[in-house]
């Protein structure tokens, strides 16, 4: 029969590497459960929000951007860090209006999402935006984007086929299409 073990790692010492913006290194060295030690890199990083945004048509907004880290462009759906303290429904709507003008009647929670726990501390809350009312974009400064609108079944059959790679994409997409049965 299993028994319930305490999987739980104690912080020893931490060392600080690097403070950003938005983000943090640090390198801890935990007790394992066995009483052994080990090391653990983490990057604590601001939590972040996701919004899947549909049309009358059920056309999803997305977002195709250059991303530096891995070298290219991904198609994503709306996205960005939330402000310090920031409520994640609001910074959510903060974000989609920004990067794709819209602004939507109904604005549902899908839950969150944990991109990389093994060295990442970020949450990224999902949401799910339909009743879509288009004014403009309010892209920052360093932000640049093109906005396509794309049937939610493509969607779908690019994420299992897979030609998105953006994790909260698929998340989202996944996610909204259990949640509709569409």
């Amino acid at each position: 029969m299993n028994q319930t073990a305490d999987l739980t790692e104690k912080t020893l010492s931490r060392e600080e590497k690097y403070q950003g913006s938005f983000l943090s290194l640090h390198v801890d060295q935990v007790q394992l459960p066995n009483g052994r030690t080990s090391f653990r890199e983490v990057v604590e990083h601001v939590d972040g929000v996701a919004i899947l945004a549909l049309d009358d048509r059920n056309n999803v907004l997305t977002v195709t951007q250059y991303r530096y880290v891995i070298g290219k462009t991904l198609l994503e759906i709306p996205a960005g860090k939330l402000e310090p303290g920031e409520d994640p429904v609001a910074g959510a709507l903060r974000e989609l209006k920004e990067e794709t003008g819209a602004v939507p009647d109904t604005f549902l929670p899908m839950g969150v999402t944990l991109p990389s726990p093994g060295c990442l501390s970020e949450r990224l809350y999902l949401f799910l935006a339909k009743g879509l009312h288009m004014e403009s974009q309010q892209l920052d400064e360093d932000e640049f984007l093109n906005v396509e609108r794309i049937p939610f079944n493509e969607m779908v059959h690019r994420v299992m086929d897979g030609e998105i790679e953006d994790s909260k994409t698929i998340a989202a997409v996944l996610k909204a299409k259990v949640l509709l049965n569409l």
